[in-house]
């Protein structure tokens, strides 16, 4: 089976959105599924205004359906709702050709942050744009929940997974900073709410990693919090398992990879209780909590510290990528006639 994933969102982008495709791709692989990517690249791009790490494409219908044809998949998954996504759902539409969707993204919340476009002007888009697929696939029941009272449909569950190999509570160390070492990974950028945990008043000290447009604005705002900028691999599984407690200010966040990497970890997580963390830590741990949710985050950080490390790293146990990927094979369904694209 060949899989045709369209999304905007792509290398050299560092995100949630490009780590969970290219896993899946990997996963899909060794499950007999080949997964093929219609991206920004080979296209002219603009960087997108007050982002310009997000490249917007620059094509017309015609190329991009000479692409499609050159893949001829089998299935065809939007993951966006950019440029590439909106050209490719008009010509699925246009043939007759069945697509299923993906929700990454609160855009509406994203928008409302940089712009004054009203919430119910965005979900009015996003309606019509994912209520067209088949199906649209979400991280966490309680994100379905809130989006099928906003009149989406098709909803289905597609969960994530997490590498345990690599996130390892063995590589934990000594990071040469006072402890209790609180930490964030992310994107660095107005919708991660970082103020709201950067302004808490926690002993110890407080670590970011991670880069983006309001890098340089937060470390002149906050001299005394350490910003270490990207980390990859072995080197940032090793500042998760080194940290004592996982921050994740985010209220907009659709699921939250990073906190099942501090799971795995074992890094308790603190963060308020909303779609993505109420559906990660909200269950109970088989040997006891292994995080905390408050609107009072402080509170939720410092009962972090007397939460056993062995309980995050079991919670992370019950999340892996196959699973993650055989609920989206199952979930595609097959283009009708042949993709004969002009």
């Amino acid at each position: 089976m060949r899989i045709l994933i369209v999304t905007d969102a792509w290398r050299p982008q560092v995100n949630g959105v490009v780590h969970t495709l290219e896993t899946l791709a990997a996963t899909l692989a060794r499950l007999g599924v080949k997964a093929e990517f219609l991206t920004p690249e080979g296209f002219r791009t603009l960087p997108m205004p007050s982002y310009p790490e997000i490249r917007l494409t620059l094509a017309t219908r015609a190329m991009v359906s000479r692409r499609m044809e050159e893949m001829a998949p089998e299935r065809i998954h939007i993951a966006t709702e950019g440029p590439l996504g909106v050209l490719v759902r008009r010509i699925c539409l246009a043939r007759g050709w069945a697509f299923t969707t993906s929700y990454h993204t609160r855009f509406p919340e994203f928008l409302r942050a940089r712009l004054p476009i009203p919430e119910s002007w965005s979900y009015g888009w996003l309606r019509r744009f994912h209520n067209a697929g088949r199906a649209m696939l979400v991280a966490t029941p309680s994100l379905g929940r809130e989006l099928s009272a906003r009149g989406f449909t098709n909803i289905r569950l597609w969960s994530r997974g997490v590498d345990t190999e690599l996130f390892d509570p063995s590589l934990r160390g000594d990071l040469g900073l006072p402890r209790p070492v609180f930490l964030n990974v992310g994107r660095v950028a107005v919708e991660k709410n970082l103020p709201a945990f950067l302004d808490l008043d926690l002993p110890g000290t407080k670590v970011v990693v991670g880069d983006g447009p309001e890098r340089a604005r937060l470390e002149a705002r906050y001299p005394d919090v350490r910003f270490l900028g990207v980390r990859k691999g072995e080197a940032l599984a090793r500042i998760y398992a080194s940290a004592d407690v996982f921050v994740f200010p985010s209220r907009t966040d659709t699921f939250g990879n990073v906190i099942l990497e501090a799971l795995a970890s074992g890094c308790p997580v603190a963060a308020f209780p909303v779609t993505g963390p109420l559906d990660i830590i909200g269950p109970p741990c088989i040997h006891g909590r292994c995080g905390a949710l408050s609107d009072d985050l402080r509170q939720a950080a410092l009962a972090c510290l007397d939460i056993p490390r062995a309980a995050a790293r079991e919670r992370a146990l019950a999340f892996d990528w196959y699973s993650s990927a055989r609920q989206f094979a199952d979930y595609s369904f097959p283009t009708r006639g042949a993709l004969e694209l002009r």
